[in-house]
This record gives structure tokens, sequence and C-alpha cells, in this order.
């Protein structure tokens, strides 16, 4: 999985959110960034981690941390997310994967006694200085803005 740890330069990255904007990391220069990265929308636990997100983003904010989802559904999928749950922040279309193999968060898995590769469920937290802060290698999808607001 991921070989980041903390103290190490963020990736320096780059994708298209569901309105087709460009979102990179120098776009949080000098700001908090929780980047999270999650398997599917519309799934179960997906679902419930962007809607914890959703829930605690005034707290997430006000403490000054921007969040950004990344998967690899396409713009439309994730369009259709944001509308159906009213999420406040942007979720990034990787289709190709860069983004999510920058962050070394693609990789084997196992569900249900079958292996296949997919995106581990994984939050990136970025310093001020574009440094990672610290690694959420498995975030609670109930309490997750509850833990990057302790981590910070």
């Amino acid at each position: 999985m991921t070989t980041l740890k903390k103290g190490d330069k963020a990736p320096q990255f780059s994708g298209k959110d569901q309105h087709g904007n460009s979102i990179s990391l120098t776009d949080f220069k000098g700001k908090k960034l929780a980047i999270y990265f999650y398997p599917k929308d519309m799934t179960p636990g997906c679902t419930t981690q962007a809607c914890n997100l959703r829930d605690n983003y005034s707290a997430l904010d006000k403490a000054g941390i921007s969040i950004v989802g990344v998967s690899a559904d396409d713009a439309g999928r994730h369009q259709k997310f944001i509308e159906k749950y009213n999420l406040p922040f942007p979720l990034i279309a990787d289709e190709d994967k860069s983004v999510i193999n920058a962050f070394g968060v693609w990789g084997p898995k196992k569900f249900m006694g079958k292996e296949y590769d997919g995106i581990h469920r994984t939050t990136f937290l970025i310093n001020e200085k574009g440094e990672v802060h610290d690694i959420i290698a498995k975030p609670k999808t109930k309490a997750h803005a509850e833990e990057i607001l302790e981590l910070y």
C-alpha cells in the first residue's frame, strides 16, 4: 500500500472534479487539506463516510480544513452522488487513477473471500506546507470527521 508517511511531501496531484474544474495540491497552499480516497459512489460505506463529512462540514471548515474526495467514478456519477446527498465538497473523478496511484491507495483487496484490485479507503491530512501531517489508513465511516478533527 501507500509508501507515504508523516512528514513526507504530499504528491503533486491534479484532477477534475464533478464540474470539470481542475483541482490540484497547489490550490491548497497555506491551507489544511483532508483528501480522502474511497471505493465507489452510492455504496453503503462510502455514502456513510461522505454524509458524516457533510454533517460535520461546518466544524471542519471552522477548523480551516478543506475536504476533497477521490474515487475512480466518472464526473456524472460524482454529480449524482453530490446532488442526492447534498455534499458540500468536491469529488475528483480519477478515472485514469493518476491521483489514486500518486498516493499509493490502489492495490489488492479481499471481499467475501474474493480477491481483486481496488481503492483502499484512506485519508491523507496535508498541512499548510504541503506535507503529510497524518494518514488515516482505515477511517471510521460513521465518525470520519471526528478522526480528522482530532488529528489536526
